[in-house]
């Protein structure tokens, strides 16, 4: 090969390789520009939202000694003193306090604003699943904190009495005290959702009913075993905690098998 050729082939061969990569890099940009509103739309609802979120959690921050007066009245347990073991120990309260109500305001704003970007790719049956699917989750959810509220707050007087009978002062430290209430009570509220779960699975073909049914005691094992973890850790308030949860996967049983049998 001549000397020639060997200067004009390298030449050759890097403008065919601009040559190839052009019309993919062009592609490429074509497919950003296509998806560019729907990503502008996306952001937008994102910053909203954050905005929304920083608002109420200011307000609820702000608003926070009102709202634990009303607390502290509400659980006025006979022989219970909530004290507080920090000076700075108010403001971390303040702000549990105001981030449960920012999360209490940004979970449905969230599902309104998924449905709103999602809903022009929904069939109208899945739109309507998923309008119905909303308030059911909210349902379920205050059901279930207020069911672990109630629990919590009765288990609470009964222990409170029990450490008086034993001699035992219930000094309670403030902060251990509402975080562990308001822990719970979302978490069995959030374990609440399982129902619609289950029937999303089952809408998308990824379960059957059936399943369900043949797997029954495995699943009020795992209820058990999720509600095992969380407080109060007594066997009496284990067994009251797990039976709405058992008594709704039957729900769901019931209610996916007799919409299939039709």
């Amino acid at each position: 090969m001549s000397p020639l050729k060997k200067s004009i082939n390298p030449v050759r061969k890097k403008s065919l390789q601009a040559t190839e990569v052009a019309p993919i890099g062009a592609a490429f940009s074509n497919g950003i520009k296509k998806y560019l509103p729907y990503l502008e739309d996306l952001r937008r609802r994102l910053y909203w939202s954050v905005i929304v979120f920083i608002a109420v959690f200011i307000g609820g921050f702000l608003s926070s000694g009102f709202f634990l007066k009303k607390f502290i009245a509400f659980f006025n347990i006979k022989g219970a003193v909530i004290a507080t073991t920090s000076p700075f120990q108010l403001a971390d309260v303040a702000m549990t306090i105001g981030f449960f109500f920012a999360s209490l305001v940004i979970i449905p704003l969230a599902a309104w604003h998924l449905f709103s970007f999602v809903s022009a790719a929904l069939t109208s049956k899945e739109r309507r699943w998923f309008l119905l699917s909303v308030p059911v989750s909210l349902f379920l959810f205050v059901l279930g904190f207020t069911y672990g509220f109630f629990i919590l707050y009765n288990t609470l007087g009964l222990l409170a009495a029990l450490n008086l009978s034993l001699g035992i002062q219930n000094v309670w430290d403030i902060s251990s005290f509402l975080s562990q209430i308001f822990i719970t009570s979302s978490l069995l509220g959030f374990v609440f959702q399982f129902p619609l779960v289950l029937t999303a699975l089952i809408r998308l073909g990824a379960l059957e009913a059936g399943f369900l049914k043949q797997h029954r005691r495995g699943a009020v094992f795992i209820i058990f075993v999720l509600v095992s973890l969380l407080p109060p850790t007594d066997g009496l308030s284990l067994i009251i905690m797990a039976l709405p949860l058992v008594l709704l996967y039957e729900i769901t049983i019931f209610i996916n098998t007799k919409r299939y049998a039709r």
